[in-house]
């Protein structure tokens, strides 16, 4: 990546191809991040409309589910990668294409669409399993800082939701799930938004049942992640909630790599 001032965004769309109907292309036209992380593209590449197989400016990557209208990971990077990975190396976690990792110069580039552990926590042990390979996989990057971003469907913190008393065990804000995200914190990862904004109360998606947005009654569950050799080049992070086009928002971190 030749731009040493990069703005990456992440955004759940809720499927690709329903977000464009609600101005994801032009939306993208106007913001023109450098990167652009996506989660939930729901569709396998080859049976996307022709607008949504080439974004022009960008080199485009998708990771697809197994399952078709599933699930699915999607980059787009004004900068060619060095390097692509789609898989982990766990075949249930990798059919459903929930990772994509992009190595650059400077940094690798990781985004993930984590498991929902569903109502009566029936996914929690698939999820529980997951995020031990995922801790895992990220270790074999030490050579270069990394990036991790995504949907990670954890609320961290009571701060990260409306009403946290009522949601202790619920998908997630369950203590197993805010654990991982605690073992990331513990193991040098620093949560952007919550580094520039310690008290800010902001959120990232809504049902949508009960006018939960219009009410704010949300979750931030979604993430920007740098190793703590970023710290020091971290200018902005944001949650862009006032933008729609899915039941989640964009997300995004400023970074000057000149520092």
């Amino acid at each position: 990546m030749k731009n040493k001032n990069l703005r990456l965004y992440s955004w759940n769309l809720n499927g690709i191809r329903a977000a464009s109907r609600k101005g994801f292309l032009e939306w993208l036209q106007k913001t023109k991040p450098n990167i652009l992380c996506i989660q939930e593209t729901k569709a396998h590449f080859e049976d996307l409309p022709k607008d949504l197989q080439k974004f022009p400016g960008y080199y485009s990557y998708f990771s697809e589910s197994k399952k078709k209208g599933y699930a699915g990971t999607a980059i787009l990077t004004k900068g060619k990668p060095l390097k692509i990975i789609k898989k982990i190396g766990i075949e249930k976690f990798d059919n459903e294409g929930r990772f994509l990792l992009l190595e650059f110069d400077n940094f690798y580039l990781l985004n993930t669409y984590f498991p929902h552990t569903q109502r009566k926590l029936t996914r929690l042990n698939f999820k529980m399993e997951f995020n031990e390979s995922y801790l895992k996989f990220i270790k074999k990057f030490k050579n270069k800082p990394i990036i991790l971003t995504g949907d990670f469907n954890v609320a961290h913190k009571e701060i990260d939701l409306k009403n946290p008393k009522i949601n202790k065990r619920n998908p997630g804000f369950t203590n197993e799930e805010r654990e991982f995200a605690n073992k990331l914190t513990k193991s040098g990862f620093i949560d952007t938004f919550r580094l520039l904004h310690p008290k800010t109360k902001k959120y990232t998606w809504w049902t949508y049942r009960f006018s939960a947005r219009e009410r704010n009654i949300g979750w931030r569950i979604d993430y920007f992640f740098v190793s703590k050799n970023l710290k020091v080049n971290i200018v902005k992070a944001e949650i862009h909630d006032k933008t729609f086009g899915s039941d989640h928002c964009p997300i995004s971190i400023d970074l000057n790599l000149h520092k």
